[in-house]
Order: structure tokens, then C-alpha cells, then sequence
């Protein structure tokens, strides 16, 4: 390879990465609610993901006392989005 293009793919790389970079950077910050290092949810905080996901549609659903709202995505997948929030926070 000569090192023009050797040069060129540098900087197609370089350019690149830049673009990624300022994409990342101005993304916006995170808004989904963390779940509560409370006496209801601290039990979850120890299990598994997929596991705790199961108990979720006990409190959070149509007939339980805490309705998802009507575009809230899949209900299964709860801790995809909604991250355990650290103890004493």
C-alpha cells in the first residue's frame, strides 16, 4: 500500500471516530426512572435480572395498583431500561 492511501484511510478513520465521539457526547441524559433501594423493591436487588423481571407485573400492571402508562414498551424486559439505583440513594 502506498502512503497516500495509507493517508487517506487515516484520516477516513480519524473522521470517523470523531463523528462517533460528538454522537455519543450529545446524546441525551438518561431519564428512565431508577428502581428504589426501598422495603418494597430491596428484595429484587439481589436476584437475578430475569428473575426479578418476573415479580415486576405483581405491583406494575392493568389490574395491580401501579399501571404502566399505554405506550410503555414490552413489559417483560423492565430492568433493560430501568436500572437498580444504588443502596442509601
Amino acid at each position: 500500500m502506498n502512503k497516500k492511501k495509507a493517508f487517506i484511510y487515516n484520516v477516513i478513520f480519524i473522521i470517523g471516530t470523531a463523528a462517533l465521539l460528538i454522537f455519543l457526547w450529545m446524546a441525551p441524559p438518561e431519564t428512565t426512572a431508577k428502581i428504589p433501594y426501598d422495603e418494597n423493591h430491596r428484595q429484587f436487588f439481589n436476584m437475578p435480572k430475569k428473575e426479578a423481571e418476573k415479580m415486576c407485573s405483581k405491583c406494575h400492571g392493568k389490574e395491580a395498583g401501579m399501571p404502566l402508562p399505554k405506550n410503555h414498551p414490552p413489559k417483560y424486559r423492565c430492568l433493560f431500561c430501568h436500572k437498580k439505583a444504588k443502596p442509601g440513594s
